[in-house]
């Protein structure tokens, strides 16, 4: 039976995490130099169009779609056949299958979008396209697949995942530590320093994103119901306590707290979370946010010395966030407030820790060797880098022929 209920909670969620994907272009337009602004913007803005194209005709099939051995969903719902406003009998079964498709899709649009934080700057549009088109086929869908669908095998071996922080934040985590080792640095790292253009900006994208992210956690309830509570509020309580420690960290070691630094730690926060927002209560939340804003504050500190240009700290903060938040999940995971997840470690059950863990293996070597060989086969076959020269201009001109600002 369809509850009205939800589906308007639901089709509200989808919209607040479509919401998202601007509030990132935003997030990571103010911290490139101003000629690489509409460029930036440009890769995030695209994949609404992109990835949503390609989930209708192939990601939600293969993501959602009928079993095909625990690893992939079979076609059976190309072009969205059978995908009706009837209610699924496998997922969200109190919303039209409609709902809970373009629900998801908005998942799979940001999910790339959030890789492209890592080679800003310096990547032409072109293999750009390419590479994300390649990587939502075969990264994202199959390990959406394996957590999320009927039947998925990490999923029967009892991973949990909340609301994407394997099947998001891992992944694009450790694609864009693939895609950083094989494009390089911008040209001057290490050399010049590569000041944010606009931080007001920033922040108005890091408040975007942190309103729609009630819409990616609190909507993964897929119901408005007293887990979607629970989620709404470790939501916000995960990202204050992760934008608390980061300015924390910054007024000691620094002497100062900086904007950027409190926009930083919010997200580290916020994607810390994600895994578990669902499971746990809400003092575990503060616990995970405050982890959240002192290891990703620690990890964007540390990432010079390895002479890894992650030119926005996509691997720092999205990466390492995805990792720890799946392992605190298997840390304080609570029947006691979800009864449908697990007990954790401090409820009595170390297997479940052991579980999550294994997840983290499985999803992070994955998702980094598919993207490493994606990369390499692209650059090696038409080139992923601007030229020196258009990267002097920057990729508002070389690649669009277009200015942020006419002065």
């Amino acid at each position: 039976m369809i509850n009205s209920g939800d589906t308007a909670f639901i089709l509200a969620a989808a919209g607040l995490v479509l919401l998202m994907t601007p509030g990132l272009a935003l997030f990571y337009a103010g911290m490139v130099r101003s000629k690489n602004v509409l460029g930036t913007i440009l890769q995030s803005f695209i994949m609404v169009s992109l990835i949503s194209i390609e989930w209708v005709y192939l990601g939600y099939s293969m993501s959602f779609g009928p079993d095909v051995g625990g690893v992939v969903g079979d076609l059976s719902w190309f072009a969205l056949a059978g995908v009706t406003t009837e209610p699924s009998p496998d997922y969200a079964t109190t919303i039209p299958h409609m709902v809970f498709m373009i629900y998801q899709c908005m998942f799979a649009v940001i999910t790339p979008a959030l890789i492209t934080g890592a080679f800003a700057e310096r990547v032409r549009f072109g293999p750009f396209v390419i590479f994300s088109l390649a990587w939502a086929i075969l990264v994202y869908n199959p390990v959406c697949h394996w957590i999320w669908g009927a039947g998925g095998w990490l999923a029967a071996w009892g991973v949990l995942d909340f609301a994407g922080g394997l099947v998001v934040h891992l992944t694009c985590g450790a694609g864009a530590l693939a895609a950083v080792m094989v494009v390089g640095p911008r040209k001057n790292f290490g050399r010049s320093n590569f000041m944010p253009h606009n931080l007001p900006m920033t922040l108005l994208g890091t408040g975007l994103l942190w309103f729609g992210w009630f819409g990616f956690n609190g909507g993964s309830a897929l119901a408005a119901n007293e887990i979607a509570a629970v989620a709404f509020v470790s939501t916000h309580l995960g990202g204050m306590a992760g934008m608390a420690m980061w300015t924390m960290m910054e007024w000691i070691r620094d002497g100062k707290p900086t904007t950027l630094g409190a926009a930083s730690g919010a997200i580290a926060g916020l994607a810390t979370i994600t895994p578990a927002a669902g499971f746990v209560g809400p003092n575990s939340a503060i616990i995970i946010g405050l982890l959240a804003g002192l290891c990703c504050y620690f990890a964007v500190s540390f990432k010079n010395r390895l002479g890894f240009d992650d030119s926005l700290d996509v691997v720092g903060i999205h990466g390492l966030g995805g990792l720890i938040g799946t392992v605190c999940l298997g840390i304080f995971a609570s029947k006691a407030v979800n009864p449908a997840g697990a007990d954790g470690l401090l409820a009595g059950n170390p297997a479940f820790l052991g579980t999550q863990l294994f997840g983290i293996v499985v999803v992070g070597v994955y998702a980094f060797v598919v993207s490493w060989i994606l990369c390499k086969l692209i650059d090696m076959s038409v080139g992923m880098r601007l030229s020196p020269d258009a990267e002097t201009i920057g990729l508002d001109q070389a690649e669009h022929r277009e200015t942020a600002y006419n002065t």
